[in-house]
């Protein structure tokens, strides 16, 4: 089924461009090989037309008188193919083969002055003539070339060799055009198109059905980059494969974990009244001995609480806009209720933000009940606002603390739920679930700095006037 999806129609195939291409760039080449190639066949041509006159003329003198019957003079003009010769020698009298009526001539050339571009374009303007001229070409003998001899000769019969040649470049060139691009069409294929197509046909496949293992691409012994690709594609699809294992059984456990915390915080909840009459009891034992059994509960329904919150979809965002300054006088009465804490607000009362107020205040308390488990007796709540030409438009929360700092260990997994807290018997969902919270928001939060002199949290929020724009 893979493989069928990937038919493509004929000329969208990477192996048809490659072929057309290929034909084309190896025809481009016979033509820019064809320019100078056939400039070259009309000097020659000419040239050899130069050779023939020589030897007519030469015919000429070895008469007594230099003089020769109209019909051997005929017979030399026509092994020329030309309508009059001209001889001329240094420091000699110029010898002349001529018809009785030469025709008019129509264009002269000087062979001697040729250029390269000069004679290739010579050579197109004869191809390109659809009427006979009369040429007149001047230069050395190629038998001597202290002579010079001129011809006066049709242009006609040499267009046509000229033509007969053209076409069996041309031949020749499909010919050429035609096996390299077959070679390089079928090395390309072997090399590069069929790998593909394989890695292609497996990426397919693996999508359809990544938990089944025979989707995932098998080895190659290849050495090229085609090799290191399909190799890291087969151990891409493994641990891929892997993570996708290890995430179902995951996802079964943590729903099995919801359906337990579920019950489980029930029946903590029946405990916690059970304690709490217990704490009424008139036994000196049993009033020592019930703070502790609180605490242990309280701190059981909470890990419960927050296990059932990480686990549910990402929060649901309702924006509305609030004072920033309101929020945090509220999330001082809930830190610092029934704890030896000092919470400074230190928010402007004109800074306002579009945001959930409620989600916000879970992330503010959560800071704020962290450090005061930490140890610490001061939290400073501060926030400024950033305009959008200097800094994007965004409001910057930050929530410091004289607490001793956050250990090595636990700064590294800060944000991980289940690793990231230092705090014996804690979960670290808190801050994961308050950077989930943050981005959710479109923002983030950052861990600024920690040490012995305190910690500092950044949490960055889109702004109003963000959302009015």
């Amino acid at each position: 089924m893979a493989e069928g999806k990937l038919r493509l129609p004929l000329f969208n195939s990477l192996s048809a461009r490659l072929l057309v291409l290929t034909i084309f760039f190896v025809m481009l080449s016979e033509v820019l090989i064809f320019a100078p190639s056939i400039g070259r066949y009309r000097l020659v041509y000419l040239q050899d037309r130069i050779g023939a006159a020589h030897l007519a003329i030469l015919a000429l003198e070895a008469t007594p008188d230099r003089m020769i019957s109209d019909e051997l003079e005929r017979e030399l003009l026509t092994h020329v193919r030309a309508h009059g010769v001209m001889l001329q020698k240094p420091r000699a009298k110029v010898l002349i083969l001529s018809a009785k009526m030469p025709p008019e001539v129509d264009a002269s050339f000087e062979l001697s002055e040729g250029t390269f571009f000069g004679l290739i374009g010579q050579a197109f303007i004869t191809l390109l003539q659809d009427e006979n001229r009369i040429l007149r070409v001047r230069g050395p003998s190629p038998k001597d070339s202290s002579i010079i001899v001129e011809v006066v000769l049709d242009e006609w019969p040499m267009r046509m060799e000229m033509l007969d040649y053209s076409r069996r470049i041309l031949d020749l060139s499909i010919v050429i055009s035609l096996m390299t691009a077959a070679l390089v069409y079928l090395s390309l294929q072997w090399l590069m198109v069929w790998p593909m197509r394989r890695m292609t046909a497996s990426m397919v496949a693996f999508r359809e059905e990544p938990e089944n293992p025979a989707r995932v691409i098998a080895a190659t012994a290849r050495r090229d980059e085609l090799g290191v690709a399909q190799r890291e594609l087969g151990a891409m699809q493994k641990g891929l494969r892997a993570a996708l294992k290890q995430k179902e059984k995951l996802a079964t456990l943590g729903e099995a974990m919801t359906k337990i915390n579920h019950d489980l915080r029930n029946i903590l909840s029946t405990a916690r009244l059970v304690s709490d009459r217990l704490s009424m009891s008139d036994d000196p034992e049993v009033k020592r001995a019930t703070p502790t059994l609180l605490k242990a509960i309280d701190r059981a329904v909470t890990l419960c609480t927050q296990t059932l919150n990480f686990t549910r979809a990402e929060p649901e965002i309702n924006r509305s806009r609030f004072d920033l300054a309101s929020l945090v006088d509220d999330v001082h009465g809930s830190v610092t209720e029934g704890a030896a804490v000092v919470l400074e607000n230190g928010v402007a009362g004109d800074i306002e933000l579009y945001a959930d107020r409620d989600q916000l205040f879970r992330v503010l308390v959560n800071l704020g009940k962290n450090a005061v488990e930490a140890g610490a007796a001061k939290i400073t709540i501060g926030a400024v606002t950033e305009e959008a030409g200097e800094g994007n438009g965004r409001t910057v929360i930050e929530v410091a603390d004289d607490g001793p700092g956050i250990a090595d260990a636990a700064r590294e997994k800060l944000f991980r739920p289940f690793a990231g807290s230092q705090r014996p018997g804690g979960t670290g969902l808190g801050l994961a679930i308050a950077r989930e919270i943050m981005e959710a928001h479109g923002g983030d939060i950052e861990l600024v700095e920690t040490g012995p002199a305190g910690t500092v949290f950044r949490l960055n929020l889109p702004s109003v006037e963000e959302d009015r724009r």
